[in-house]
């Protein structure tokens, strides 16, 4: 990274998936910060499908990363968040239209940890029916709400270099 945009963009470039947490707090004024973000995403039709659980409690997170097989670090964050997309609120009722909202959502969660020093992972749940059922029990989730991911935060316990895996065989121009 030698260009002037790079660094520009490094907080887009360093942004990494962070498997270990170190000690320390994230405070309220962080998460609400995270969730301002995450709903400052583009979603189709402005329907804002996504809905958000805030994992305070080390025991929930505890049970969330027993439900997810590669969800381990859940237990070890300062905060948890499952991003769920409720159905009935989606573009059309569709759910590709809420996934896609709530993805956006989740990287824009992720993008802000980051800026604000913190390390996050995002942890898939949907399209898997073992985990989407396990969550939406833990969670008491209501009919029609989804849970389409979880992201694990805290306070960095590794360091990764800022990269992109950008692949110019993976670009058409004009068409195929």
């Amino acid at each position: 990274m030698h260009t002037l945009a790079d660094e520009r963009l490094r907080f887009i470039f360093g942004r990494r998936s962070i498997r270990k947490f170190a000690p320390g707090a994230v405070g309220d004024a962080e998460v609400d910060l995270m969730l301002k973000a995450a709903m400052a995403a583009p979603s189709a039709g402005a329907k804002d499908p996504w809905r958000f659980v805030v994992l305070r409690e080390a025991d929930t997170r505890a049970r969330i990363a027993a439900a997810l097989p590669f969800g381990g670090m859940m237990a070890d964050a300062a905060v948890g968040f499952v991003v769920c997309g409720d159905l009935g609120a989606a573009h059309s009722g569709q759910l590709s239209y809420l996934l896609q909202d709530c993805s956006a959502a989740i990287e824009n969660l992720l993008l802000c940890a980051h800026a604000l020093g913190l390390g996050g992972c995002w942890l898939g749940v949907h399209p898997r029916e073992d985990r989407v059922q396990k969550l939406t029990e833990i969670l008491g989730l209501p009919p029609g709400v989804i849970p389409v991911s979880a992201v694990a935060i805290g306070m960095p316990g590794e360091s990764k270099e800022p990269r992109t895996r950008f692949n110019p065989a993976f670009v058409h121009r004009e068409s195929w």
